[in-house]
């Protein structure tokens, strides 16, 4: 489906079958999105260091401010149950000619477990570009900074 595989993966990151499954469960969680008010459903899938994989969809609310993203949405489930060591997000939606991108609260919210991981950014044909999670939020807070 026109999808190029990322440039050669450090052991243990997502590549081949693995790549496939992480990007093809970023598409199944889009379609479970709650999203009557936008109507621009969103999916997200998050590989742990450990190999697991954790999803997530955007939840909209009629208050606005209180809706949360897919990606913000897989790393809370992914923190609920322990992990906070990630290599990879993928991420989904139906932008047609466009790739979908977080949004900067959750460049922030990713931020807070490393910028050393890849963010597989998908369009709707299944086409995809892998940028560093350091690439979308140069110049970054984290928790290092915290101790300065």
């Amino acid at each position: 489906r026109g999808q190029r595989l990322a440039p050669a993966a450090p052991p243990g990151w997502p590549q081949g079958k693995s790549l496939q499954l992480l990007l093809r469960r970023s598409q199944e969680a889009k379609t479970r999105a709650y999203c009557p008010y936008s109507r621009f459903p969103v999916g997200a899938a998050l590989l742990t260091a450990s190999g697991e994989i954790f999803s997530g969809c955007n939840v909209e609310n009629a208050c606005y401010s209180l809706g949360v993203c897919a990606e913000r949405t897989a790393i809370q489930k992914a923190i609920s149950e322990g992990h906070t060591s990630f290599r990879a997000m993928a991420i989904a939606s139906d932008m047609g000619d466009h790739f979908i991108v977080p949004c900067g609260a959750c460049r922030q919210v990713m931020r807070e477990f490393g910028t050393d991981w890849d963010v597989y950014l998908t369009k709707a044909d299944g086409t995809y570009i892998v940028k560093r999670l350091e690439e979308l939020l140069p110049l970054s807070f984290g928790p290092e900074d915290l101790k300065k």
